[in-house]
């Protein structure tokens, strides 16, 4: 799920950077070091939507850099237990499949993916139903609920299924070939 939260940071700043357009440098900067990244508490900080607030700046001793309080507001992206997600599978063994949904990367396993489908090895493993007529593999797009989520400093990980009511491939890559 997406959210847009304020959040602080203090941001360090070279005195180089100081002058008319100190605002900017330090805006920069704290897009530069702040998007993209992970924190366990928030989730991933997709995007800085604006700034509300640069504090005093407040000078370190025997290094000449300041360091100013900042409050932003930011969309992040934070995935619950019980969420459906679109995701492209970027993985397929034995154990079951790894798909992505922009940065976060979902585990499915083989026992969480419906029974009539097996895996099938070879240069392209993919897992197929017996009829032949849906197929997981590399790239295919698929629709999948998160079950569950361990969150570290720096990382979120999900574990899903396709196991249940209007889930598994929504687009299949090798169809249309």
């Amino acid at each position: 799920m997406f959210f847009h939260i304020t959040l602080e940071r203090n941001m360090q700043l070279h005195p180089r950077h100081f002058g008319p357009h100190l605002r900017d440098k330090l805006v920069a900067k704290l897009m530069k070091d702040v998007e993209g990244t992970c924190s366990g508490r928030h989730g991933f900080v997709v995007a800085i939507t604006g700034v509300e607030d640069i504090g005093k700046g407040l000078i370190r001793e025997g290094t000449g850099f300041v360091t100013f309080p900042v409050k932003y507001q930011a969309v992040v992206f934070r995935p619950f237990k019980g969420e459906i997600l679109e995701a492209v599978v970027t993985m397929v063994n034995k154990m079951g499949f790894f798909a992505e949904a922009g940065p976060v990367q979902i585990f499915v396993s083989n026992h969480l993916i419906p029974d009539d489908m097996e895996f099938q090895s070879g240069d392209m493993p993919n897992y197929t139903t017996s009829d032949g007529s849906v197929k997981i593999q590399k790239d295919s797009e698929v629709r999948l609920k998160i079950i569950g989520t361990r969150v570290d400093a720096t990382e979120i990980f999900c574990i899903g299924t396709i196991k249940d009511d209007f889930l598994g491939v929504i687009n299949d890559p090798g169809a249309a070939a």
